[in-house]
Protein backbone atom coordinates (compact mmCIF):
# COMPACT_ATOMS: atom_id res chain seq x y z
CA UNK A 1 0.00 0.00 0.00
CA UNK A 2 1.05 3.64 -0.32
CA UNK A 3 2.41 5.55 2.66
CA UNK A 4 0.26 7.88 4.70
CA UNK A 5 0.79 11.56 3.96
CA UNK A 6 2.63 12.83 7.03
CA UNK A 7 2.67 15.99 9.12
CA UNK A 8 5.48 17.75 11.00
CA UNK A 9 3.90 17.46 14.44
CA UNK A 10 4.91 14.88 17.03
CA UNK A 11 4.57 11.88 14.82
CA UNK A 12 6.88 9.10 13.77
CA UNK A 13 9.71 10.10 11.45
CA UNK A 14 8.29 8.04 8.54
CA UNK A 15 5.14 10.18 8.64
CA UNK A 16 6.87 13.57 8.51
CA UNK A 17 6.73 16.02 5.66
CA UNK A 18 6.49 19.80 5.72
CA UNK A 19 3.55 21.43 3.97
CA UNK A 20 4.21 23.09 0.64
CA UNK A 21 5.53 26.63 0.84
CA UNK A 22 2.48 27.81 -1.03
CA UNK A 23 0.21 26.55 1.76
CA UNK A 24 -1.06 29.52 3.76
CA UNK A 25 -3.83 30.05 6.23
CA UNK A 26 -6.63 32.37 5.22
CA UNK A 27 -9.67 33.69 7.02
CA UNK A 28 -12.69 33.91 4.79
CA UNK A 29 -15.01 36.88 4.83
CA UNK A 30 -18.59 36.00 5.50
CA UNK A 31 -20.19 34.38 2.48
CA UNK A 32 -17.29 34.98 0.09
CA UNK A 33 -14.29 32.89 1.11
CA UNK A 34 -13.32 29.31 0.41
CA UNK A 35 -11.45 28.52 3.61
CA UNK A 36 -12.26 29.58 7.15
CA UNK A 37 -10.58 28.81 10.48
CA UNK A 38 -13.18 28.70 13.23
CA UNK A 39 -12.71 29.96 16.77
CA UNK A 40 -12.78 26.47 18.21
CA UNK A 41 -9.82 25.44 16.09
CA UNK A 42 -11.83 23.69 13.40
CA UNK A 43 -12.05 24.70 9.78
CA UNK A 44 -14.76 25.08 7.24
CA UNK A 45 -14.18 24.68 3.52
CA UNK A 46 -16.31 26.28 0.88
CA UNK A 47 -15.82 24.81 -2.57
CA UNK A 48 -16.84 26.84 -5.60
CA UNK A 49 -15.13 25.90 -8.84
CA UNK A 50 -16.03 25.51 -12.48
CA UNK A 51 -15.52 22.08 -13.98
CA UNK A 52 -15.12 21.06 -17.62
CA UNK A 53 -14.96 17.34 -18.27
CA UNK A 54 -14.83 15.02 -21.21
CA UNK A 55 -17.76 12.74 -21.84
CA UNK A 56 -15.74 9.56 -21.35
CA UNK A 57 -15.51 10.01 -17.58
CA UNK A 58 -18.05 7.92 -15.74
CA UNK A 59 -19.16 10.09 -12.83
CA UNK A 60 -22.33 11.92 -11.83
CA UNK A 61 -20.67 15.27 -12.56
CA UNK A 62 -19.52 14.22 -16.01
CA UNK A 63 -22.94 12.81 -16.78
CA UNK A 64 -24.51 16.10 -15.78
CA UNK A 65 -22.27 18.35 -17.86
CA UNK A 66 -21.87 16.23 -20.98
CA UNK A 67 -18.99 17.02 -23.31
CA UNK A 68 -18.56 20.75 -23.00
CA UNK A 69 -21.15 22.25 -20.69
CA UNK A 70 -19.80 23.99 -17.60
CA UNK A 71 -21.32 23.86 -14.14
CA UNK A 72 -20.37 25.27 -10.78
CA UNK A 73 -19.87 22.95 -7.82
CA UNK A 74 -20.81 25.02 -4.78
CA UNK A 75 -22.07 22.23 -2.56
CA UNK A 76 -19.55 20.80 -0.11
CA UNK A 77 -21.36 17.46 -0.39
CA UNK A 78 -20.97 17.25 -4.18
CA UNK A 79 -19.87 13.76 -5.24
CA UNK A 80 -16.84 13.44 -7.43
CA UNK A 81 -17.51 9.87 -8.53
CA UNK A 82 -20.02 7.04 -8.19
CA UNK A 83 -18.65 3.58 -8.95
CA UNK A 84 -19.65 0.01 -7.99
CA UNK A 85 -22.21 1.18 -5.43
CA UNK A 86 -19.92 3.72 -3.71
CA UNK A 87 -19.92 7.51 -3.87
CA UNK A 88 -16.80 9.63 -3.33
CA UNK A 89 -16.71 13.18 -2.00
CA UNK A 90 -14.48 15.54 -0.07
CA UNK A 91 -14.38 15.13 3.68
CA UNK A 92 -16.38 17.62 5.71
CA UNK A 93 -14.48 18.62 8.82
CA UNK A 94 -16.74 17.26 11.57
CA UNK A 95 -15.29 15.60 14.65
CA UNK A 96 -16.96 12.22 14.17
CA UNK A 97 -15.98 12.13 10.51
CA UNK A 98 -12.36 12.97 11.30
CA UNK A 99 -12.18 10.18 13.86
CA UNK A 100 -13.74 7.70 11.43
CA UNK A 101 -11.16 8.57 8.77
CA UNK A 102 -8.32 8.24 11.31
CA UNK A 103 -9.61 4.84 12.41
CA UNK A 104 -9.80 3.49 8.85
CA UNK A 105 -6.29 4.64 7.99
CA UNK A 106 -4.86 3.46 11.31
CA UNK A 107 -6.35 -0.02 10.87
CA UNK A 108 -4.93 -0.20 7.35
CA UNK A 109 -1.39 0.92 8.17
CA UNK A 110 -0.78 -0.13 11.76
CA UNK A 111 1.77 -2.91 12.12
CA UNK A 112 0.73 -5.21 15.03
CA UNK A 113 3.19 -5.82 17.84
CA UNK A 114 3.40 -8.78 20.18
CA UNK A 115 2.90 -6.91 23.45
CA UNK A 116 0.56 -4.01 24.22
CA UNK A 117 -0.74 -3.98 20.68
CA UNK A 118 -3.97 -2.19 21.65
CA UNK A 119 -2.02 0.60 23.36
CA UNK A 120 0.27 1.12 20.37
CA UNK A 121 -2.69 1.06 18.01
CA UNK A 122 -4.48 3.78 19.98
CA UNK A 123 -1.31 5.86 19.96
CA UNK A 124 -0.89 5.39 16.20
CA UNK A 125 -4.52 6.30 15.59
CA UNK A 126 -4.02 9.51 17.57
CA UNK A 127 -1.00 10.32 15.39
CA UNK A 128 -3.04 9.79 12.23
CA UNK A 129 -5.84 12.02 13.55
CA UNK A 130 -3.33 14.72 14.51
CA UNK A 131 -1.77 14.58 11.04
CA UNK A 132 -5.17 14.86 9.36
CA UNK A 133 -6.20 17.88 11.43
CA UNK A 134 -2.86 19.55 10.75
CA UNK A 135 -3.20 19.14 7.00
CA UNK A 136 -6.75 20.47 6.96
CA UNK A 137 -5.69 23.56 8.90
CA UNK A 138 -2.41 24.20 7.06
CA UNK A 139 -3.22 23.51 3.40
CA UNK A 140 -5.50 25.69 1.26
CA UNK A 141 -8.60 23.81 0.04
CA UNK A 142 -7.27 23.71 -3.53
CA UNK A 143 -3.93 22.18 -2.48
CA UNK A 144 -5.06 19.28 -0.30
CA UNK A 145 -8.20 17.17 -0.02
CA UNK A 146 -9.20 14.10 1.93
CA UNK A 147 -11.69 12.06 -0.10
CA UNK A 148 -14.07 9.58 1.49
CA UNK A 149 -16.21 6.82 0.01
CA UNK A 150 -19.66 5.99 1.31
CA UNK A 151 -22.52 3.72 0.18
CA UNK A 152 -24.53 4.91 -2.79
CA UNK A 153 -27.70 3.27 -1.49
CA UNK A 154 -29.45 5.03 1.37
CA UNK A 155 -30.44 1.65 2.81
CA UNK A 156 -26.78 0.70 3.28
CA UNK A 157 -25.86 3.82 5.24
CA UNK A 158 -27.20 2.27 8.43
CA UNK A 159 -24.63 -0.51 8.03
CA UNK A 160 -21.74 1.62 6.71
CA UNK A 161 -20.61 5.17 7.30
CA UNK A 162 -17.36 5.77 5.46
CA UNK A 163 -15.84 2.73 3.82
CA UNK A 164 -12.68 4.23 2.39
CA UNK A 165 -10.41 7.25 2.40
CA UNK A 166 -7.57 8.71 0.34
CA UNK A 167 -5.43 11.85 0.62
CA UNK A 168 -4.69 14.00 -2.43
CA UNK A 169 -2.08 16.78 -2.34
CA UNK A 170 -0.62 19.17 -4.88
CA UNK A 171 3.09 18.36 -5.05
CA UNK A 172 6.16 19.29 -7.06
CA UNK A 173 8.89 16.91 -5.97
CA UNK A 174 11.81 17.06 -8.38
CA UNK A 175 12.20 13.26 -8.47
CA UNK A 176 8.67 12.89 -9.83
CA UNK A 177 8.81 15.96 -12.05
CA UNK A 178 11.75 14.41 -13.90
CA UNK A 179 9.38 11.63 -14.96
CA UNK A 180 6.86 14.09 -16.41
CA UNK A 181 6.95 16.07 -19.65
CA UNK A 182 9.07 19.21 -19.66
CA UNK A 183 7.28 22.22 -18.23
CA UNK A 184 5.10 20.31 -15.76
CA UNK A 185 5.86 21.83 -12.39
CA UNK A 186 3.14 20.31 -10.21
CA UNK A 187 0.97 17.22 -10.07
CA UNK A 188 -1.40 15.51 -7.64
CA UNK A 189 0.16 13.03 -5.25
CA UNK A 190 -2.14 10.26 -4.00
CA UNK A 191 -1.39 8.81 -0.55
CA UNK A 192 -3.01 7.11 2.41
CA UNK A 193 -5.56 5.09 0.44
CA UNK A 194 -7.32 2.78 2.90
CA UNK A 195 -10.51 0.72 2.95
CA UNK A 196 -12.53 -0.32 5.99
CA UNK A 197 -12.12 -3.98 6.90
CA UNK A 198 -15.84 -4.64 6.42
CA UNK A 199 -15.83 -3.39 2.82
CA UNK A 200 -12.60 -4.72 1.34
CA UNK A 201 -12.57 -6.48 -2.04
CA UNK A 202 -15.68 -4.57 -3.08
CA UNK A 203 -14.12 -2.03 -5.46
CA UNK A 204 -14.00 0.78 -2.88
CA UNK A 205 -10.38 1.62 -3.74
CA UNK A 206 -11.25 1.76 -7.43
CA UNK A 207 -14.02 4.26 -6.68
CA UNK A 208 -11.60 6.35 -4.60
CA UNK A 209 -9.12 6.48 -7.47
CA UNK A 210 -11.92 7.63 -9.77
CA UNK A 211 -12.58 10.42 -7.30
CA UNK A 212 -8.91 11.40 -7.46
CA UNK A 213 -9.15 11.60 -11.26
CA UNK A 214 -12.13 13.92 -11.08
CA UNK A 215 -10.49 16.09 -8.44
CA UNK A 216 -7.46 16.47 -10.72
CA UNK A 217 -9.77 17.70 -13.46
CA UNK A 218 -11.49 20.07 -11.06
CA UNK A 219 -8.15 21.54 -10.00
CA UNK A 220 -6.74 21.58 -13.50
CA UNK A 221 -3.99 18.93 -13.24
CA UNK A 222 -3.15 16.40 -15.94
CA UNK A 223 -0.87 14.11 -13.93
CA UNK A 224 -1.33 12.06 -10.78
CA UNK A 225 1.41 10.11 -9.01
CA UNK A 226 1.64 7.65 -6.16
CA UNK A 227 4.13 5.34 -4.50
CA UNK A 228 3.77 1.64 -3.75
CA UNK A 229 6.01 -1.09 -2.38
CA UNK A 230 7.68 -3.05 -5.14
CA UNK A 231 6.47 -6.38 -3.75
CA UNK A 232 2.91 -5.23 -3.05
CA UNK A 233 1.54 -6.79 -6.21
CA UNK A 234 -2.08 -6.44 -5.15
CA UNK A 235 -1.81 -2.66 -4.80
CA UNK A 236 0.26 -2.33 -7.97
CA UNK A 237 -2.29 -4.33 -9.93
CA UNK A 238 -5.05 -2.06 -8.62
CA UNK A 239 -3.18 1.05 -9.70
CA UNK A 240 -2.30 -0.43 -13.08
CA UNK A 241 -5.96 -1.15 -13.80
CA UNK A 242 -6.72 2.46 -12.85
CA UNK A 243 -4.28 3.69 -15.50
CA UNK A 244 -1.07 4.21 -13.51
CA UNK A 245 2.27 3.16 -15.00
CA UNK A 246 5.54 2.40 -13.23
CA UNK A 247 8.05 5.08 -14.21
CA UNK A 248 10.64 4.72 -11.45
CA UNK A 249 11.93 1.94 -9.20
CA UNK A 250 14.13 2.58 -6.17
CA UNK A 251 17.73 1.39 -6.62
CA UNK A 252 18.75 -1.96 -5.19
CA UNK A 253 20.84 -0.47 -2.41
CA UNK A 254 17.70 0.90 -0.76
CA UNK A 255 16.54 -2.65 -0.02
CA UNK A 256 19.82 -3.52 1.70
CA UNK A 257 18.73 -1.88 4.93
CA UNK A 258 17.03 -4.21 7.40
CA UNK A 259 13.27 -3.74 7.34
CA UNK A 260 13.32 -1.38 4.38
CA UNK A 261 11.47 -2.11 1.14
CA UNK A 262 11.98 -0.71 -2.31
CA UNK A 263 9.21 1.44 -3.71
CA UNK A 264 7.98 2.16 -7.20
CA UNK A 265 6.65 5.50 -8.43
CA UNK A 266 3.58 5.22 -10.62
CA UNK A 267 2.16 8.05 -12.73
CA UNK A 268 -1.13 8.54 -14.54
CA UNK A 269 -1.89 11.09 -17.26
CA UNK A 270 -5.47 12.19 -17.71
Amino acid sequence: MVHLLPNPLRVSSHLRQDPPRTAVRARAKSGTGRYEILRNGGIKVRLAVVVRCSSDYSSPIAAAIGTSEEIEISNENAYLAAEFGWKVRKLIEEEDDLRTVARIQAEAFHEPVLLFNHFFFQFFQAEVLSALIYRLKSYPPDRYACLVAEPESESCKDEYNFVGVVDVTVAGDLKVRRLLPAGVKEYLFVTGIAVDQTARRRKVATALLKGCDMLAKVWGFKFLALSAYEDDYGARNLYSKAGYQVLYVDPLWKSSWIGRKRCVTMVKQL
